[in-house]
C-alpha cells in the first residue's frame, strides 16, 4: 500500500497567478486528465491515485497493517510486559495528558487486564500544568517506592535520559513507546524502546502516531499470549474493538492519514459509536453523536476536544478513567462534566488568542520584516497555549511559540509552517531550554526567564534563515478544475472513497472559474458572521456557505468569480442535493 501521502509525492505543484481574497492558489495535480474524464477520475490522478495503488488507498484491509514484531523493541517489550502481568509484578503504564496519550493507555491497559485479569496494573498520567510533558524523574522515583517494576510509557519518553537514569537505579523495567523526534546522540538508557523511526532501525510507517505505536505493541502482546498468530476469539475481539482508541488518537494528533493510519483509522472510526467501552458510548452520545457514523471530523472537533479539555485545564485522569474502568452512569457523568470543561476551555483560548493577536501587533511580529512570534505572559494558562498558537499561525502564516508562567519556568508550545521543522529549531536552541521536543509542525519547551531574550533572538534567526519572506502567506491547494453542471450528487458522493479525511489526505477542493454569485449574499448565524449564497451558471445553482466571511459579503456580491469550493452532499426528507463549502473567491473581469 502506498506508505507517503499521494498529495506529499505530487511531483508538479503548479502556482496560480492570480491570488485570491485569502490566499495564493496552487493546483495539486500530478498529471493532467482529459477535461472530458470524469470527475472521480480526475481528482484520484490528481493525487497519485492510479492502477493497485488505488485500489489499495479506496479499498484499505486490516491485511495492509504490518506484522507488529518488524517495530524496533516491540518483541521485547512485549516478553517483559506479559512475564510481568503473569507473574505479578506491578506495572505502570505511565501515559501523555492529551488524546494520543490518553487513547495509548486504555489500548494498553484493556490489552494487559484481557490476558491477564489478576495482573497488578496501574496508570499514571502527569498533570500538565504542575509537571508538564514527559517523563518526570520525580514521578519515576515515586512510582518505584510504591512498587512498580515495570513502567512502560506510552506516547512519551524517548528524550528521558535522567527519569531512564532514576528508573535503572531503582531496579524498575523502563519500557519507552513513543513517536516523537528521537534525540541526538545516545536515547535514554531502558528496557526497551519501541518507536517507528529510530535511527538506523526504522519501520516500513515511519509514521505511526503513540496510540498507533500502543496497538501494535497490543496486537504482539496477544499473539505472545496466545503462542500463534491466529488468535482466539476472544483476543480478535478486543484487538478489532482496541482499533476505535488508535483511531482517536491517530485522528486528534493531527498524524498523516496515510498508510497504516488510513487502515487504522477507516476501521476503527466505524467502531466508536458502538464500542464495548461504556465510556466511550456515553463520550459519543453527550456529543450529540449516537445516531450518526463517527466521522473524522467528529473526532477532530467534537470528541477530542472534549477528551483534551481536562488534560488542559486540570488532570487528564478522567479522560483515562472514561476509556477504560467507568460505568455507564460514571461514564455520562463524566462526559456530561468535560463537556462543561470544554466550554470553559474555548473561554479560555478566546481570551489568550486575544491577548496575543495584540501582543504580537504591538511588538511588530506580524509585519514582513519579522517571521515568527514568541510571546510570553504569566496570564496565559499553558493548557491552551498550543491552540492559541494554531489560531496565530492559520492568520500570520509564520511559527508561533506562546508561554505561560509554570512555577520559575516559561512554559509552552509553539506550531509552525512548511519550511521550518519546529523540534529542529528547537534543538538548535537547546543550550538556551530546560527541556524541549516534538515534531517538524508542532513543539513544546519550557526555559529559565532570564533565557527568554536570548531565545526568542535565536529562535527568530533560525527561522530568518529558513523562511523566505514570499512564503509567509496562506496557500490554498485544489485537485482540479470542474463545472458546476458535473456536480451530481452521484459525482460528489462518490468522492468520499477518498475518505477519512485529515492531515496528508485533505478533502477535495475543486477550482470553478467564471461562476456567477447569485445573490444577494445573505448573513448566516447569530452574528452574522458568516455567509450563504448561490454559485452556478446560467442555468444551474448551487446553494453556498462561506464560514467566517461575514465582513467580505461586498467583495463577492452579485460578482463573477472564480472559487476554490468543498464540495459535499446533504439530505433532507429523503432528498439529496449537491451543496457547497467556499473556501476562497476572486472577482474576474
Amino acid at each position: 500500500m502506498p506508505e507517503a501521502s499521494p498529495i506529499q509525492t505530487a511531483s508538479a505543484i503548479s502556482g496560480d497567478a492570480r491570488p485570491g481574497i485569502l490566499g495564493a492558489w496552487r493546483c495539486r495535480a500530478v498529471a493532467r486528465s482529459e477535461p472530458s474524464a470524469p470527475l472521480p477520475a480526475r481528482v484520484m490522478e490528481s493525487r497519485g491515485l492510479s492502477g493497485p495503488d488505488a485500489a489499495l488507498f479506496l479499498e484499505p484491509s486490516l491485511k495492509h497493517l504490518h506484522d507488529p514484531s518488524l517495530l524496533p523493541g516491540t518483541d521485547r517489550a512485549a516478553e517483559r510486559l506479559l512475564a510481568a502481568a503473569r507473574g505479578g509484578e506491578r506495572i505502570v503504564i505511565y501515559g501523555d495528558y492529551d488524546v494520543d496519550g490518553v487513547s495509548a493507555s486504555a489500548i494498553l491497559y484493556h490489552t494487559i487486564r484481557a490476558i491477564a485479569p489478576g495482573a497488578s496494573l496501574g496508570c499514571y498520567i502527569p498533570h500538565r500544568v504542575d509537571e508538564g510533558y514527559g517523563l518526570s524523574a520525580q514521578a519515576i522515583a515515586d512510582l518505584a517506592r510504591e512498587g512498580a517494576r515495570v513502567i512502560v510509557t506510552v506516547d512519551c519518553g524517548i528524550s528521558a535520559r535522567e527519569p531512564a537514569r532514576v528508573a535503572r537505579a531503582a531496579g524498575v523495567d523502563l519500557i519507552i513507546t513513543d513517536h516523537h523526534a528521537p534525540p541526538e546522540g545516545d536515547l535514554p538508557e531502558a528496557y526497551a524502546h519501541v518507536h517507528p523511526a529510530l535511527p538506523g532501525r526504522e519501520y516500513p510507517y515511519p509514521h505511526l502516531c503513540g496510540a498507533a505505536v500502543a496497538y501494535k505493541l497490543a496486537w504482539r502482546l496477544c499473539t505472545m499470549a496466545s503462542g500463534a498468530e491466529r488468535l482466539p476469539r476472544a483476543l480478535r475481539e478486543l484487538l478489532l474493538e482496541l482499533l476505535a482508541l488508535a483511531a482517536l488518537g491517530i485522528v486528534a494528533d493531527v498524524v498523516p492519514l496515510t498508510g497504516e493510519h488510513r487502515v487504522i483509522a477507516r476501521f476503527g472510526l466505524g467502531r466508536i459509536r458502538g464500542s464495548p467501552i461504556h465510556g466511550l458510548r456515553a463520550l459519543v452520545e453527550s456529543s450529540g453523536l449516537a445516531g450518526d457514523r463517527v466521522q473524522a471530523d467528529d473526532v477532530g472537533f467534537k470528541l477530542g476536544p472534549r477528551l483534551n479539555a481536562c488534560g488542559r485545564l486540570g488532570h487528564a485522569g478522567a479522560a483515562l478513567e472514561l476509556l477504560t474502568t467507568a460505568s455507564p452512569e460514571r461514564g455520562l457523568e463524566i462526559a456530561r462534566g468535560l463537556a462543561r470543561t470544554n466550554e470553559e476551555r474555548q473561554r479560555t483560548e478566546r481570551e489568550v488568542v486575544e491577548q496575543a493577536v495584540a501582543s504580537a501587533h504591538e511588538r511588530g511580529m506580524t509585519g514582513p520584516g519579522r517571521r515568527a512570534v514568541v510571546l510570553a505572559d504569566a496570564r496565559w494558562h499553558t493548557g491552551v497555549v498550543g491552540i492559541a498558537c494554531a489560531r496565530l499561525v492559520s492568520m500570520h502564516h509564520r511559527p508561533v511559540i506562546l508561554l505561560g508562567r509554570a512555577g520559575d519556568l516559561w512554559s509552552g508550545s509553539g506550531r509552525s509552517v512548511a519550511g521550518v521543522h519546529l523540534a529542529e529549531a528547537l534543538e538548535a536552541c537547546r543550550g538556551m531550554l530546560v527541556s524541549g521536543g516534538g515534531h517538524a509542525m508542532a513543539a513544546g519547551l519550557k526555559l529559565r526567564p532570564d533565557s527568554l531574550p536570548e531565545f526568542l533572538e535565536a529562535f527568530t534567526e533560525y527561522v530568518h534563515a529558513r523562511l523566505p519572506a514570499d512564503q509567509m502567506v496562506r496557500r490554498i491547494e485544489y485537485d482540479v478544475d470542474a463545472t458546476v453542471d458535473e456536480l451530481s450528487p452521484e459525482a460528489v458522493a462518490s468522492l468520499d472513497r477518498l475518505a477519512p479525511f485529515g492531515q496528508g489526505n485533505p478533502r477535495v477542493h475543486l477550482r470553478l472559474r467564471g461562476v456567477h454569485v447569485r445573490g444577494p449574499t445573505k448573513p448566516l448565524g447569530a452574528e452574522g458572521k458568516h455567509l450563504q449564497t448561490f454559485l452556478g451558471s446560467l442555468d444551474r445553482s448551487i446553494r453556498t456557505v462561506a464560514w467566517g466571511w461575514g465582513e467580505r459579503a461586498r467583495q463577492i456580491d452579485r460578482a463573477v468569480v472564480d472559487a476554490v469550493v468543498v464540495p459535499k452532499v446533504s439530505e433532507w426528507m429523503g432528498r439529496r442535493r449537491v451543496e457547497l463549502e467556499l473556501v476562497d473567491a476572486r472577482p474576474v473581469a
